[in-house]
């Protein structure tokens, strides 16, 4: 998987990032503590496993006790009234040898429940005892000397004690030999609630509490980081509205108190803004407002000198100075913010646009192709600005514009295509520089595309510029629908 792949595995969203962080500390933790809760209740199972097998032990020494006392004649009548009752806790029977059964696979329960029957029976019993103790399947289960299997035999001779349908568990069976040829065996299964002996996996109460306590707790951390997310979301609309110049209320100062310092901090910083903008405008139009006076006063006097010459330099500084006035007046004019958003018609904005070049005396100098398929929510003057400088830029050093229209449900594109001699690769970026030429011959103040880039950046969007492999200079503009 690439790494961009892998970077989208990973929620953008503070809400997505809070939940999968919450997700991965809830299952590290509940596996932790399932962990150490399944050791300590395996080890209290297995300390309760030993003890049963003790205890059933106890009660086979007993009966081997109470068969060694009887008789050898009452013997085989004791065996047949075990088995007419039923019921009994164990299968006894009287064998001349030791059955031959297909062992169950050793497991650490199976091991300490023999090694526990094995140790009690040669305590009660003596050292010397001959015995067998082992696991069996009950389809492998085999009784009497003639090795009959389970199934064979009446239900209520040895199925009450050693079936448990339909777990089917493992059937504990033990010979012992008590005489010369006379073997006693005894089968029966293991006691409540160790019938089954193993347990493997996590029990399913455990994984339900694990289901249960992550579903809470996720729903809780999802509901508190939503509540919390809210005044950081109207943060962000305040933010985007304000770079686009609409005129908003202070943002309400909500939520946690480091979001309520943000959100002051940011309402202090909109009004210093706001306050130096309007001080800004107030500023420029003051020096508009000094400076034509003067400005014109001297082209007065400058018309009465009798030195051509020098009436001359007088009249070239005057036509700087006015220059340099008009061009910082046009920069603070067409990048103000103060302009409302609005629905604006794109098509009819560039046909008014492009309409004066396509009247008769337009020689053909543009074309353009492509529509735009809905309104885009904008400020239309500095929408007009931003396009009418791209194309007066593309006639101007290009001779002819070609623009294409490419739009969709996410961005307004436009391709200004000029068939001049481009800009080097190194000035692709300085060209954007107030008052900055490449043809110092060229009329002007240097201030279009800079102008252009800045509103653009105020709809959210983006200028940029490529050289065409055939010729010419491209100009994009890629405004998004979804600024705002």
């Amino acid at each position: 998987m690439s790494s961009g792949g892998r970077l989208r595995l990973v929620p953008r969203s503070l809400l997505g990032r809070m939940l999968l962080l919450t997700l991965l500390a809830v299952l590290l933790a509940q596996a932790l503590s399932s962990l150490i809760w399944v050791s300590q209740l395996r080890a209290s199972q297995m300390e309760g496993l030993v003890t049963s097998a003790r205890s059933l032990a106890q009660s086979m020494a007993a009966s081997v006790g109470y068969f060694r006392s009887l008789p050898l004649g009452y013997r085989p009548l004791v065996l047949d009234q075990l088995r007419n009752m039923g019921g009994t806790r164990f299968f006894v029977s009287l064998n001349n040898k030791p059955l031959s059964m297909q062992v169950l696979p050793q497991t650490p329960r199976k091991r300490a429940v023999l090694a526990a029957v094995d140790a009690t029976l040669h305590e009660r019993l003596g050292n010397d005892l001959d015995l067998s103790v082992q696991f069996v399947s009950p389809d492998d289960l085999r009784i009497f000397n003639s090795e009959l299997a389970l199934d064979q035999l009446p239900r209520s001779w040895a199925h009450y004690a050693l079936s448990l349908e339909p777990l089917n568990p493992p059937v504990l069976v033990t010979q012992i030999q008590i005489a010369p040829n006379e073997w006693l065996y005894l089968a029966s299964l293991m006691p409540e609630p160790y019938v089954g002996l193993e347990q493997p996996g996590l029990p399913a109460q455990q994984l339900w509490f694990i289901i249960l306590t992550s579903s809470f707790l996720l729903l809780f951390i999802g509901v508190l980081v939503h509540w919390q997310s809210r005044p950081l979301k109207r943060l962000a609309v305040a933010a985007r509205e304000m770079s686009l110049g609409s005129e908003t209320e202070p943002l309400p100062e909500a939520g946690g108190s480091e979001v309520v310092e943000v959100s002051r901090a940011f309402n202090s910083m909109r009004e210093r803004i706001g306050r130096y903008l309007r001080e800004r405008s107030q500023l420029f139009s003051a020096i508009s407002h000094d400076l034509r006076t003067p400005i014109t006063r001297l082209r007065l006097r400058v018309e009465l000198l009798d030195d051509e010459e020098l009436q001359a330099k007088f009249g070239r500084d005057l036509d700087e100075l006015e220059m340099l006035v008009k061009g910082a007046l046009q920069c603070v004019k067409d990048t103000d913010i103060h302009e409302n958003i609005e629905p604006v018609d794109l098509n009819y904005l560039l046909h008014c646009v492009v309409e004066p070049y396509l009247a008769p005396g337009g020689n053909g100098r543009i074309t353009l192709d492509g529509q735009v398929s809905a309104p885009y929510s904008g400020k239309p003057l500095a929408l007009k600005r931003c396009i009418g400088n791209l194309v007066d830029n593309a006639l101007k050093y290009g001779e002819r514009a070609h623009l294409h229209v490419e739009d969709d449900a996410g961005a307004f594109v436009l391709h200004v295509d000029d068939e001049g001699p481009g800009v080097p690769e190194q000035r692709l970026e300085q060209v954007f520089e107030p008052h900055f030429r490449l043809a110092g011959q060229q009329q002007g103040y240097g201030l279009g595309l800079g102008i252009a880039r800045n509103i653009a950046h105020s709809h959210g969007g983006e200028l940029s510029l490529r050289n065409l492999r055939e010729g010419g200079l491209r100009v994009t503009l890629w405004l998004p629908r979804n600024a705002l």
